[in-house]
């Protein structure tokens, strides 16, 4: 008979040659659990989306009541769902008005292929301008909006009109113009190994779309849901988007995404032509349960207040000889320790070591560390010690 592994090789389509081949038998808190009951520290939250840690009770219940009640109806937006209205609801009152629109969709790249959407049809526009080193997903669609000719190549000939700009360049903010339907912009840029916004530059940018008549998308799929410290990471800027998009932290495990805005541009996807934009699974009742009962939980309790104290400690304990720099933006964190060879060493002797850390996609030099926000002081120094000693390991092995 063949073993789970082989089936999975055999079955399961492979994006890598060399899966990583964790046999998960089950996820408890910041832990997941093979079938040898071995437990790993999942310090990067399945990428950004286990920010109440994993099968958290009350996701849990919510899901089992929902799926005991009603699961799938039919094409969204035609019938009035209470975990869809709840949902919508609670994420509006969070939000600024003119953001409490929502539309729910099945993944943070359908999100921004909504956004894209709209954009174009309430401006009449087709340029859409992305930053270089940014990921907003791998439809044609969303790839579009990747300069990384490396993951592209290969699919194109991809969307026309995208244009590229540099994150934090001022002077790059004059290609945004009069024929710009939307400039896409992640709050923080998450897979270029953690970049902040300089102080300033969302207000320039903000300017200029307004003085173009541009739309504004901040894409917080990575960053949402409280991991930066705010519930969502333009709260600490002072400047609003015209549209946003969510998913990953959004669900509590489950897949969701969203984007919002004003009822004024969302309604253009009502007509001209009508059905703008739709989805058979968009705002999934079990989804949306789940997705309520994460944001519930999250406004109650104390763990989005505590992110900076916790990311403090990591940066105080992660002091090494390879690290070169610690960059954060909350609970998302990049530790540079300078080339490919090394993040990947480390990575696979922590794995072994009990902890799951990663890289980023437009930054191999620096490992990616985002736990789940209810992590404690003593998980934070422990999975710290391990990462340690794995970097001890391979400086004596550079010799």
């Amino acid at each position: 008979m063949m073993t789970q592994r082989q089936l999975f090789l055999n079955h399961i389509a492979q994006t890598s040659a060399m899966p990583l081949l964790l046999e998960i038998q089950k996820g408890e808190g910041v832990y997941l659990i093979d079938k040898e009951d071995n437990k790993y520290i999942d310090l990067i939250s399945g990428i950004s989306v286990s920010n109440l840690g994993h099968c958290h009770p009350e996701v849990v219940e919510a899901v089992r009541r929902q799926a005991g009640e009603f699961m799938h109806t039919m094409v969204y937006g035609e019938f009035v769902m209470s975990p869809q209205v709840g949902l919508a609801r609670l994420m509006a009152e969070q939000l600024p008005e003119c953001l409490g629109n929502i539309y729910f969709v099945n993944s943070g790249a359908e999100a921004v292929e909504g956004a894209m959407k709209l954009a174009k049809r309430y401006t009449g526009r087709y340029e859409i301008i992305a930053c270089r080193n940014a990921y907003h997903g791998s439809t044609q669609g969303t790839a579009s909006l990747m300069s990384e000719d490396y993951f592209t190549r290969a699919f194109r000939p991809l969307l026309p009109g995208i244009r590229h700009i540099d994150y934090n360049c001022e002077w790059c903010l004059e290609q945004i113009t009069e024929k710009t339907a939307a400039v896409v912009m992640e709050t923080v840029q998450a897979e270029w190994g953690v970049r902040t916004p300089a102080t300033g530059y969302l207000d320039r940018l903000r300017r200029r779309c307004d003085e173009v008549g541009a739309l504004l998308i901040f894409d917080e799929i990575q960053v949402g849901f409280g991991r930066t410290g705010s519930l969502f990471a333009f709260e600490q800027y002072g400047i609003i988007p015209d549209i946003i998009t969510f998913a990953k932290g959004m669900g509590g495990g489950m897949p969701i995404g969203a984007f919002a805005s004003s009822k004024s541009i969302m309604r253009t996807l009502t007509h001209d032509p009508v059905l703008g934009h739709i989805t058979t699974f968009g705002g999934h009742p079990v989804c949306c349960a789940a997705a309520l009962a994460s944001l519930q939980v999250l406004l109650r309790e104390p763990y989005i207040q505590q992110v900076k104290q916790k990311a403090d400690l990591f940066k105080e304990l992660l002091v090494h000889p390879l690290i070169q720099d610690v960059r954060n933006a909350g609970l998302i964190m990049a530790v540079e320790i300078g080339d490919f060879d090394k993040v990947n060493a480390v990575i696979q002797k922590a794995l072994k070591k009990g902890v799951i850390v990663d890289w980023f996609l437009f930054n191999d030099r620096s490992i990616r560390i985002a736990p789940p926000l209810i992590i404690t002081e003593d998980e934070i120094r422990h999975a710290c010690q391990v990462l340690l000693d794995s970097m001890d390991e391979v400086l004596s092995e550079a010799g």
